[in-house]
């Protein structure tokens, strides 16, 4: 008895840690179902038919409720990351250039390179054509991360 209750648990353990860490049928799974398949196959063997059907009983309604609360959003917001990052891998140039401002190019835009607009160097696009390096560039639009230039 002892140990068919042992496995039933091992087999929920086994379940609930596929289901929260290890997503997908992994050894967690297998696991899991040996155990369940062992107990159910004891509770047979050594309770009879009647304690078979019980271990049978016992084993769903618990992979029911372990499954159920596993999978409530509140388990995984517990286990969630909730850090916002805000940061940018590089400034964004919308907020600090505007369509009309003047530059150099550092680096030949073909189509994509570096320009120098005031202070701060900023990844370009060109807006079709070819700019060499130290040509003067003037903004045109942005795209994503990107400034669009145009030769003076």
């Amino acid at each position: 008895m002892g140990l068919v209750v042992f496995l039933v648990l091992l087999g929920v353990f086994f379940l609930v840690l596929e289901l929260i860490f290890l997503p997908g049928v992994t050894l967690g799974t297998i696991l899991s179902v040996v155990s369940y398949g062992a107990a159910i196959y004891l509770g047979f063997d050594r309770l009879g038919v009647v304690g078979g059907f019980v271990t049978l009983f016992v084993v769903v309604a618990l992979s029911l409720v372990a499954t159920v609360f596993s999978l409530r959003a509140k388990t995984w917001q517990r286990l969630a990351l909730n850090d916002k990052i805000e940061s940018q891998s590089s400034p964004n140039p919308n907020t600090q250039v505007s369509v009309g401002d003047k530059g150099i190019a550092l680096s030949r835009l073909s189509p994509m390179g570096k320009v120098k607009i005031g202070n701060e160097v900023y990844e370009a696009k060109s807006d079709g054509t070819y700019i060499d390096q130290r040509s003067e560039v003037e903004v045109v639009g942005f795209d994503n991360f990107a400034v669009v230039v145009k030769k003076i």
